[in-house]
């Protein structure tokens, strides 16, 4: 072999194995952010069905308060009734 040839060969090998190694890591940072991407996505359906959830508990807040206020001016009623009832007598 001569010395051009050896020096293309030194200069050569390290460079392309470089070269494989800067493909390889930029295909694994591909896949980690690729993975990054789907827990995004993953925490963003977590957030929205949390979110359904309690919009679903503070509707059953909001429905049970009703009904409390009902019952409440139904039996306010019923002791208004009784009490006109005393004082009539």
């Amino acid at each position: 072999m001569d010395a051009s040839m050896q020096l293309a060969l030194s200069i050569a090998v390290p460079t392309l194995t470089v070269l494989i190694g800067i493909l390889i890591n930029n295909s694994r940072l591909n896949d980690i952010n690729s993975r990054f991407n789907d827990v995004n996505s993953r925490l963003g359906d977590l957030r929205a069905d949390i979110n359904t959830r309690f919009d679903h508990v503070e509707r059953r807040f909001d429905d049970m308060k009703d009904m409390w206020r009902s019952e409440l001016h139904r039996v306010e009623e019923v002791l208004d009734a009784r009490l006109k009832h005393i004082e009539d007598r």
